[in-house]
């Protein structure tokens, strides 16, 4: 029975050792080849003295930095919790995806400063075929490099590898963008175009970086997460046994990979306080099993009254007052104080509408 037990808790280990394996690798990766495009960047530069390919360049030290600190965040974020922070060190990737955010904004500015002057005064670009060749490789390569990212942020539950895949395909937006306007260029020789496009680059990455800002913002104040909460309710209803009367007052909210799960579970009232535990041990398991381990739940457990009796769908009960009435389906929902105010629900009014659903009864009379 003990290894049963060892072997389940080792499974449940082994998914979030391999996604942290696979985040370092990531990062790492980005910051290499992010540092080669930056360098193969500023050759372009010195080569054609374009503030358009300028710009770009200087987005691309914002990528180095930018994945620098992301490393030191997953590594951090990596460390199990402890006594000073008894629910991980995850939010540092929230810290991560905000700094990066305030260095496109940062670089945004550079942008504009330069590319203004070069509509004002513009010059001729020497060797422009070579740098939009040279251009044209490293934007290929930041391609590629922005969608595995993404890829792997998704699989393994990272916001910062997400953000920075983001960041990355920005740059690749804004190499494409460069790209068009020194063709244009190159066939026209209207030389004011080089700093009109530096200066549209400034824009969007300026709106990229203002969005990375607001993410990491609510991130951090635990605003409610949609995706996450129906995700979890999408589980409860596909898990559902007759035991479990109703779950209501579900909150949410990640931190790093790590997901925190709450909500409360009615039960029988006539269940022993060991059978009642059982349940929610088994509820529990379900949630972890789910995030690959990397999930901290707490059930509060709730005895039924009266009232449940016609959503109870447990038919066997000496305490029933009432038959059966409705086969409702659990959904998830944004919670408002009218939904706690029916008659025929058990849960008590609530002011707090952030990061919490309830899992509303659809058809249920009032």
């Amino acid at each position: 029975m003990t290894n049963k037990s060892s072997q389940g808790k080792n499974e449940t280990k082994f998914p979030e050792r391999d996604h942290i394996r696979a985040r370092l690798i990531a990062i790492s990766l980005s910051f290499v080849v992010g540092v080669s495009l930056m360098a193969v960047k500023f050759y372009a530069y010195l080569l054609t003295h374009s503030s358009a390919i300028l710009s770009d360049a200087l987005e691309s030290i914002i990528n180095v930095v930018a994945s620098a600190f992301a490393l030191g965040s997953i590594l951090l974020a990596a460390n199990p919790p402890d006594e000073s922070h008894p629910y991980g060190h995850g939010k540092i990737e929230y810290f991560s995806v905000g700094f990066e955010g305030a260095l496109i904004i940062l670089a945004a500015f550079g942008i504009f400063k330069t590319g203004l002057s070069h509509i004002l005064h513009p010059q001729q670009l020497p060797h422009l075929q070579n740098g939009l060749f040279i251009l044209l490789g490293a934007s290929f390569v930041n391609l590629l490099l922005g969608v595995g990212l993404i890829r792997v942020g998704k699989r393994t539950r990272s916001p910062t590898l997400t953000a920075d895949g983001k960041h990355v395909l920005t740059d690749v937006y804004t190499s494409a963008a460069v790209l068009l306007g020194l063709f244009l260029v190159h066939q026209t020789g209207w030389y004011w175009l080089d700093g009109t496009v530096a200066c549209l680059v400034g824009l969007n990455i300026l709106v990229s970086g203002g969005k990375l800002v607001r993410q990491s913002i609510a991130a951090l104040m635990d605003a409610s997460d949609p995706d996450l909460l129906k995700e979890i309710s999408t589980l409860l209803a596909k898990h559902r046994k007759d035991i479990w009367i109703d779950v209501h007052q579900l909150r949410a909210w990640r931190s790093g990979n790590l997901v925190h799960i709450d909500f409360h579970l009615i039960l029988p009232r006539d269940l022993t306080l060991d059978h009642a535990h059982s349940e929610g041990k088994e509820v529990e398991k379900i949630m972890k099993d789910h995030f690959g381990g990397a999930a901290s739940v707490l059930i509060h457990m709730d005895p039924c009254i009266d009232p449940d009796c016609p959503i109870c769908r447990r038919h066997l009960c000496d305490s029933r007052q009432e038959d059966l009435k409705k086969r409702t389906a659990w959904t998830s929902g944004a919670i408002w104080p009218g939904l706690f105010m029916k008659k025929s629900l058990s849960c008590p009014p609530t002011n707090h509408p952030l990061c919490m659903i309830r899992v509303a009864f659809r058809g249920l009379p009032d």
